[in-house]
């Protein structure tokens, strides 16, 4: 089993920001593997599980499939073969789908971004650093119009990052979502 930080935690470390709470993926692993180390499960819809010292959640690399209309239709597949890129792949936004490797990012409550210059200590195979860098919110695959609430965190994110741009990709493809009445 392999653990990742991932998601806001990165992002916002690789931004200066400060990080509010961690979230963690858990790669080759399965549920009795991180129930027999202590962890409690306390996912509904695919398996999450808090660690048993720091309260952080913990969940098995996963992927997504659109089953129905609307932002409740998913089918959730979650298995020791579920890669890490592949888990990233489902995320809204590329500055959302990098990962830090736990070794690395504190996994035992200290937390120190420098580590990362160390090689392959973040992986981003969506380009994530370099729309940080460039400032842009840009859709991770076209997987993002499977849920119209992406719309929604996008507009949170644009909020919030102010001097952050929207790529002209992400807003074809939420023009097209609404057009298609995947909002209504």
């Amino acid at each position: 089993m392999k653990t990742y930080l991932v998601g806001g935690a990165v992002r916002d470390a690789l931004m200066g920001l400060p990080v509010q709470d961690r979230d963690w993926v858990v790669v080759g692993g399965t549920p009795q593997a991180l129930i027999d180390q202590g962890y409690l499960p306390v996912g509904r819809d695919f398996p999450v599980f808090l660690n048993p010292h720091t309260k952080e959640e913990y969940a098995l690399a996963r992927t997504e499939r659109k089953t129905a209309p609307g932002y409740t239709g998913f089918a959730v597949h979650a298995s020791p073969e579920v890669t890490l890129e592949e888990d990233l792949a489902r995320r809204d936004l590329t500055i959302n789908s990098i990962a830090a490797c736990a070794h690395l990012a504190g996994v035992n409550g200290l937390f120190d971004p420098k580590n990362w210059q160390t090689p392959g200590a973040l992986v981003d195979p969506y380009g994530g650093q370099a729309d940080i860098a460039a400032k842009v919110l840009r859709h991770v695959t076209p997987a993002f119009r499977e849920d119209p609430v992406r719309i929604l965190r996008l507009a949170r994110f644009a909020a919030r990052f102010t001097d952050f741009s929207v790529a002209p990709e992400t807003q074809a493809l939420m023009t097209e979502m609404v057009q298609d009445g995947e909002v209504d």
